[in-house]
């Protein structure tokens, strides 16, 4: 929440400042991700407010930005998709469509609200940190390409003025910023082009076009009850689709928290940002906006600004709305080249090159787990991706150290130690094993565990496995330096067990 005592006239000036142009900054990516979503732009506007808004106040981070976002955006498509397809069989279209099918949207978005609220009171959001480096760069290179490819239907049947305006949008983004970073490069290019297309009167399409938004001139957000709400079938339709927009949405703002951590020093709350999160979108699903969560690069454009307070992101939402219901004539006259271009050059900044010049010096199984997931986060979504690449990567390590290893020494007394050294889990029970020459030791033989951890119950099985051959060949068998937990599960082996006191205490993980 806001703290007023810790703020000084610097800090309110800076917030300030860098909140304007953050919401500037905020209306061309708002409108196009609705565009993305197949929704109206007052949609996504209305949710770069509300989920502002409440993240702003409630968040785990001060200065972090949320909105409408490309990787939720896409996830939406699909519902909308099946919800068309089910609403036009039973003879619905045009207005009745469109609303019928906001009203999905609207369900699919409070559910993922309520689900990130959860995961949040059950603070699971610290799991982030399993996702690995190389997971991490195949998710943001796959998003990237989502967005670029999400821009080619604008093109239809636009002729050369669409492809001019995108690319000298393109050149002002790249090149403005070299001579200065006093006004965000995307104003500029949407003022000026809109001007341009204005004066001369250009045949291109505009915003108005696609959806007019003088009808919002002056109204802010209303509370909106879903008609699906309490509706069985409609729940089970958008659940899987809001499972999906939960996870995604929890992914991107926890990844742009940790983002943010390094460049502040500070570390932030991630149960909390869960917490308003969810928050923030079941609210915007009743009042009329879509999912959304934290927008990196508006995030670290507002911490490059000078913004590291709560009332940064409170300016730039409050700024945004103000901009809506009081400019919607302006919005209508921009060229939707200009959004088209600012989107690619959203997909190219986000697009993190510098993992090809990692490609060199990564393991073979990192760049393929990095493949794997830029290759499903293009074709199926986000979530997915990022859950298979944990999964491939979990596997990977298990397999990297599926081995145990022994060293072998005879005592004075002829009694011959297995020094084992590594982890005994399912993965290296079978070279665990391997290890022993149960028929040519000598009588007795002493097993030490002081340099090794049973890590499962399968490691257990195999210590008993491996006593049982011992006590067949009728040979004297010791085991060393096993945790108290360990020995307490051993069957065969019990009785084998010697006590030390720097034996380990390590717990062994059984289901009971």
């Amino acid at each position: 929440m806001f703290d007023i005592k810790k703020y000084t006239s610097p800090n309110i000036k800076n917030d300030i400042l860098s909140g304007l142009v953050v919401a500037v900054a905020l209306v061309p990516e708002a409108i196009a991700f609705s565009f993305i979503a197949g929704v109206s732009p007052i949609v996504g506007l209305y949710t770069a407010f509300i989920l502002g808004l409440i993240t702003a106040i409630i968040g785990g981070k001060p200065g972090m930005i949320s909105g409408a976002t490309g990787s939720v955006a896409v996830v939406i498509v699909g519902l909308v998709l099946e919800a068309n397809a089910k609403l036009s069989a039973l003879g619905m279209s045009g207005d009745e469509l469109y609303i019928h099918m906001l009203n999905y949207i609207l369900l699919a978005t409070i559910i993922a609200g309520a689900i990130q609220v959860a995961v949040g009171v059950l603070k699971f959001g610290k799991f982030i940190r399993l996702v690995p480096q190389p997971a991490l760069y195949g998710f943001v290179n796959g998003l990237a390409i989502v967005i670029a490819m999400a821009q080619f239907k604008f093109f239809d049947g636009q002729g050369m003025s669409m492809y001019i305006i995108v690319v000298i949008t393109m050149l002002i983004m790249y090149f403005l910023p070299k001579y200065t970073k006093a006004v965000p490069s995307g104003l500029v290019a949407i003022v000026l082009l809109t001007l341009v297309v204005y004066l001369t009167s250009i045949n291109t399409l505009t915003v108005g076009e696609l959806a007019d938004l003088s009808e919002f001139k002056g109204q802010l957000p209303h509370l909106i009850i879903p008609d699906t709400l309490f509706s069985l079938d409609a729940i089970m339709m958008v659940l899987p689709y809001a499972i999906i927009m939960a996870l995604v949405g929890l992914i991107e703002s926890l990844l742009t928290l940790a983002v943010l951590d390094e460049m502040s020093g500070v570390r932030g709350s991630g149960n909390q940002e869960c917490i308003a999160l969810g928050c923030g979108n079941i609210a915007s699903g009743f009042f009329g906006g879509m999912a959304g969560c934290a927008m990196i690069g508006q995030s670290i454009i507002n911490y490059t600004s000078g913004g590291l307070g709560r009332l940064s992101s409170f300016t730039a939402a409050v700024g945004l709305i103000i901009l809506v219901v009081s400019m919607t004539d302006v919005l209508n006259a921009i060229p939707v080249g200009v959004l088209v271009g600012i989107m690619f050059m959203v997909s190219i900044g986000t697009f993190e090159w510098s993992s090809f010049s990692h490609l060199k010096h990564m393991p073979r199984a990192d760049v393929f787990v990095m493949v794997v997931v830029t290759i499903i986060t293009v074709v199926e979504d986000l979530a997915v991706a990022v859950i298979a690449g944990v999964i491939i990567s979990a596997l990977v390590f298990a397999w990297k150290h599926a081995r145990i290893w022994t060293k072998t020494y005879t005592e004075e007394d002829g009694t011959k130690v297995y020094e084992l050294e590594g982890p005994l889990f399912f993965g290296s029970a079978t070279t665990f094993s391997d290890n022993f020459d149960v028929l040519q030791d000598p009588p007795k033989v002493v097993i030490d565990f002081k340099k090794a951890r049973v890590m499962d119950f399968s490691g257990v099985e195999a210590i008993d496995a491996m006593v049982k051959k011992y006590e067949d060949s009728g040979k004297n068998l010791l085991l060393r330096h096993l945790s108290q937990d360990c020995k307490k599960i051993l069957k065969k082996a019990g009785p084998h067990c010697t006590y030390s006191e720097d034996d380990p205490t390590y717990k062994v993980a059984i289901d009971y």
